[in-house]
């Protein structure tokens, strides 16, 4: 009997899984593009041009962003080819890949970002909801279609020193923003479509580790993306920022940050929607995936417009914040819809996370505030872990709708109820919590 349920419950999840790689969560297919993950080829991408064999040192200590830098033009203006960084630290500041160039990281080799922000131009750029004049990150890539970042080696942004700054600054004044204290980035991609970044690690980042603007079409695989919570915590260091982007994977990826692990932006402020500098996600699929401390494994916000067609699946989270966490800011006009968490394992403070988020409000001089929505959420085929369950507030903000909870096998401290009154089209089916049923 034991057998057969077994054999039941396996073909069970079989049927979800082939169902979920078929259809997007409102029911449009998923391209065969999401299933080829092969890793890149280094061969296939022109000349190697290992650093150390065109005057690149390396000392840890030292300098190298010219020297980089010469590499990489020098490439580009043979027709491309791959910058390979070899054993060995190689300290560099901002970092401008040109067409059909491409950073290969040797095993052992690790691409050191400077801690010194003089190091990082000041470029026009995108930032937390905004298209505007800021620092470039350590690696940098503007339309350039087939970008890849490959290799076994690590990206470092030696990001302490950035860390204990902002620490300091915002002791001093705790109203400073995030940008207040001059941080780059780790990796900023933008405007490019068939990008992969494969098998590295970023790590240390002085603030958002991998960010993608407008790009389409990307492929995030096999990565390690750590920051510290201690003994200095790595503030906003996100793992992933998708902002204004479609088509996008993540797979088989560890992330352990002190923010959110993928979180989704696309703009902020009353009249966000109507700013072609902003836009929303579409057809991302994270599965596969370990989720180590971070404030939230997925989270749409706090920047952020229109996501569509979000699939979180076949996942483990651990010592996480919060399992989905879903901001709705009340100076900007947001919808979240048709998003799926589907076959996860571990656990959270928050099993899913709903609350107004005002900080830095601006309505910028408008009186009404932006209402928001949510629906079309599914989250199903779970075994977990958490202290708050359905951690939601009802708010005169925002309208949540069409909601499923199936398949859930919960432990929770405190359960917290919820009902069709405050989720219209609300489904609870086959929830055990606490082993019984609600």
């Amino acid at each position: 009997m034991k057998m057969f349920c077994l054999m039941a419950l396996l073909s069970i999840s079989l049927t979800t899984a082939v169902a979920n790689a078929d259809v997007f969560p409102d029911g449009t297919p998923v391209p065969d593009w999401f299933r080829d993950t092969r890793l890149t080829d280094i061969t296939k991408l022109g000349k190697l041009y290992r650093v150390t064999d065109y005057g690149v040192i390396e000392d840890s200590t030292v300098l190298q962003t010219g020297r980089l830098q010469a590499v990489i033009d020098k490439a580009a203006a043979e027709g491309g080819g791959v910058i390979s960084i070899p054993k060995g630290n190689f300290l560099s500041g901002a970092l401008f890949f040109k067409p059909n160039t491409h950073l290969h990281l040797e095993e052992g080799g690790s691409l050191k970002g400077s801690d010194d922000i003089s190091n990082f131009p000041i470029v026009m750029t995108r930032m937390e909801g905004q298209t505007l004049k800021y620092f470039a990150a350590l690696v940098n890539a503007d339309k350039l279609d087939g970008f890849t970042i490959s290799g076994k080696g690590t990206i470092n942004g030696n990001g302490l020193r950035y860390w204990k700054a902002f620490w300091l600054r915002r002791t001093f004044n705790p109203q400073c923003t995030n940008m207040d204290e001059m941080r780059p980035r780790l990796v900023y991609i933008s405007n490019s479509k068939n990008v992969q970044i494969s098998g590295v690690h970023l790590k240390d980042s002085p603030f958002w580790t991998t960010h993608l603007y407008k790009c389409e079409r990307v492929k995030m695989l096999d990565l390690r993306i750590t920051s510290p919570g201690k003994p200095v915590k790595a503030p906003s260091t996100d793992a992933l920022d998708i902002d204004a982007c479609r088509d996008i994977l993540v797979k088989n990826c560890y992330m352990s940050v002190n923010d959110d692990a993928i979180a989704l932006k696309g703009g902020k402020g009353p009249h966000a929607d109507k700013d072609p500098n902003n836009g929303g996600n579409a057809n991302i699929i994270i599965e596969d995936c370990v989720f180590g401390f971070c404030h939230s494994a997925v989270t749409c916000g706090s920047e952020s417009l229109h996501n569509r067609n979000i699939v979180f699946r076949n996942s483990t989270v651990t010592d996480a914040q919060r399992l989905l966490w879903l901001k709705m800011r009340p100076d900007t006009p947001q919808n979240y819809e048709y998003i799926t968490v589907d076959n996860i394992k571990g656990n959270a403070r928050n099993f899913i996370y709903i609350k107004p988020w005002t900080q830095f409000f601006d309505l910028k001089g408008e009186k009404e505030i932006r209402r928001s929505a949510a629906g079309h959420i599914r989250m199903s085929n779970i075994q977990f872990e958490c202290t708050e369950l359905f951690n939601i507030d009802k708010s005169d903000q925002y309208s949540l709708n069409a909601f499923t909870f199936e398949n859930l096998d919960i432990q929770a401290k405190n359960k917290l109820s919820i009902s069709k009154e405050q989720i219209p089209g609300l489904k609870i089916h086959n929830v055990i919590i606490n082993g019984k049923k609600p």
